[in-house]
């Protein structure tokens, strides 16, 4: 996946005088931190055969500096959650707590769950299937 997605572009003053800056208004999105500032190329494309005849008109760091705030906007994508569950031992010294928290389920790393959650003498293991809304039963 692309560490910046350009979510949308439009071309400002369009159609304009030939001799007036082009001026675009881009929204994207950082999905992680870059290593290096962003600089964004306006290319004219002088034949889809090659790249030979590309020209460059524009090339336009990132601004540094505070971002204007009043510009931004939230995105929250309540739709498709990402749950993430932990094991808390409620009856156990809290130092361990720390210890397990991040420790993969598959190593077997992880206590067994809490007695409630147990499958019933004779019944089959859950084979790591967890029942409906079950974020006691790690």
């Amino acid at each position: 996946m692309a560490r910046v997605s350009v979510l949308g572009m439009a071309v400002l003053e369009n159609p304009g005088p030939f001799n007036c800056p082009l001026r675009f208004h881009v929204q994207f999105e950082c999905r992680e931190a870059l290593p290096h500032d962003l600089e964004w190329k306006i290319i004219y494309v002088g034949s889809a055969e090659s790249e030979e005849y590309d020209q460059v008109l524009e090339s336009v760091p990132s601004l540094l500096g505070h971002p204007d705030f009043s510009q931004l906007q939230q995105n929250i994508l309540a739709s498709n959650p990402c749950v993430t569950r932990f094991y808390i031992n409620w009856d156990g010294p809290s130092d361990q707590s720390e210890d397990i928290e991040n420790v993969d389920p598959a190593l077997g790393s992880v206590p067994p769950p809490p007695p409630a959650c147990t499958p019933p003498k004779g019944a089959a293991p859950a084979l790591g299937h967890l029942p409906e809304n079950s974020m006691d039963c790690m």
